[in-house]
């Protein structure tokens, strides 16, 4: 699975650099010398990966130099490329309290009564906590704040997430 850690945002300067808005919570990890992100979807005239050269903040973002990106006119190739990295090459949260999106991703949803709401279909990163976006039996959407006092339990490896949602939550 593919998990995307930024996009291109545009070119920058003349010597091929591109600002990147990263997606990531470690920009530092995923945009380090060296490290290969691959391009989704496929831009001309761009190969299907990119070797970070060098990399540095600029006003929330990151100004990036890929090793096949040489000039201007390769960078302005890049606007609109998402950058990816394979699930398969991150390493698991050393905190078990911290999941990875793709973690949580299909996971079956349960009421702490035992009561099935649905299935996780993504994660939506609002500004106060993160969002499970459950796909419910009746077909509708549920937001469920991911914050221990309503999710008290993660099991990954059961394939379930107990939930205790306050009174009216999927009501709308």
């Amino acid at each position: 699975m593919l998990l995307i850690v930024g996009h291109v945002v545009r070119a920058h300067g003349i010597r091929g650099e591109v600002l990147v808005q990263p997606r990531t919570d470690e920009p530092a990890q995923r945009f380090a010398v060296g490290s290969t992100l691959l391009v989704e979807p496929t831009v001309a005239g761009l190969p299907g990966t990119l070797t970070v050269e060098s990399a540095r903040p600029h006003s929330g973002k990151l100004i990036v130099t890929f090793a096949e990106i040489p000039d201007r006119n390769m960078a302005e190739l890049a606007k609109s490329a998402v950058l990816n990295v394979d699930s398969a090459d991150v390493a698991p949260p050393e905190d078990p309290d911290e999941f990875l999106d793709h973690q949580l991703v299909g996971l079956d949803v349960v009421t702490v009564g035992g009561e099935a709401l649905g299935k996780v279909t993504r994660i939506e990163h609002a500004p106060a906590s993160d969002l499970l976006v459950v796909r419910m039996p009746d077909g509708r959407t549920g937001l469920i704040p991911f914050v221990s006092a309503i999710v008290p339990e993660v099991d990954v490896a059961g394939g379930r997430i107990v939930v205790d949602p306050p009174g009216g939550l999927f009501d709308l």
